[in-house]
């Protein structure tokens, strides 16, 4: 095991401050997606199973009723807090990408949703490799907003100045430790239509108050962000509606591990 690398600022104190946000904004997944997880994944008992960058626990709920054994990796004590408190029948463990408490060839599957872009480095990958055993798999999650939607779009005009390098989802770079690379064979990608619903606060204003960097900032500025949020029910009619659904694609990346080099 491997020494950790800091971790970002924006998710220390982004995630530390908004995990009530976080819990209660964020998306569920496709149920579509239980069969990605079982069948292709191999995320079903008795497989052992790492949920790294696990969060407060969403989607550890969701690998802990495959019927695996799931344990989940959190380095942000808030965010780990709130998983144990949710799922007090699933170990979690502090710990990063960079230094996985495990030994090696602990885990049959390991996968990292909504996270993976927070630590991607050659470092993880090679911390990665050695937790799983040999023809283990690793599998990527994100669930990402459909912004050909206006509506969609113009939430992301309103939040885009703020993320500085913040590491995130499309941009792509999460890519750039796979490449020439012989730890993981070449990623496969599925991709599932998904919608997130509730109430506008739910769906647009507990989430978009969770993205790590808006959750950083001072609160003045977060209550800026929020009131221009608000502002776009007077451009977008559905915003107006009791129930809104909110548009996403689940993305999930399955690599296999390959031999030791």
């Amino acid at each position: 095991m491997t020494s950790p690398r800091p971790i970002h600022e924006a998710a220390q104190r982004g995630y530390t401050a908004a995990s009530d946000n976080y819990q209660r904004g964020r998306p569920e997944y496709p149920e579509a997606l239980n069969a990605w997880l079982q069948d292709t994944l191999g995320a079903r008992a008795p497989a052992r199973v790492v949920d790294l960058g696990a969060g407060t626990g969403k989607f550890t709920k969701l690998l802990a009723r495959t019927g695996a054994t799931v344990t989940a990796v959190e380095p942000v004590d808030a965010m780990r807090a709130r998983l144990s408190e949710s799922l007090p029948e699933v170990r979690a463990l502090a710990g990063t990408a960079e230094a996985i408490p495990l030994p090696d060839g602990d885990a049959d599957v390991l996968v990292c949703a909504q996270a993976f872009h927070w630590f991607a480095n050659t470092q993880a990958l090679r911390e990665m490799h050695r937790v799983l055993r040999p023809s283990g798999r690793l599998g990527l999650v994100w669930n990402v907003r459909d912004e050909s939607v206006d509506w969609v779009a113009a939430i992301t005009e309103i939040i885009t100045p703020y993320e500085g390098d913040a590491p995130r989802f499309y941009k792509g770079t999460w890519k750039q430790p796979f490449e020439g690379q012989v730890l993981f064979a070449p990623l496969q990608r599925t991709v599932f239509p998904h919608s997130h619903v509730g109430t506008f606060d739910q769906v647009v204003l507990d989430r978009i108050l969770s993205v790590s960097f808006i959750a950083s900032l001072p609160e003045a500025e977060q209550q800026s962000v929020a009131d221009r949020l608000r502002g776009l029910k007077d451009r977008f009619a559905v915003l107006r509606e009791p129930t809104i659904a909110f548009p996403y694609a689940t993305e999930a990346w399955l690599a296999d591990r390959l031999p030791a080099p």
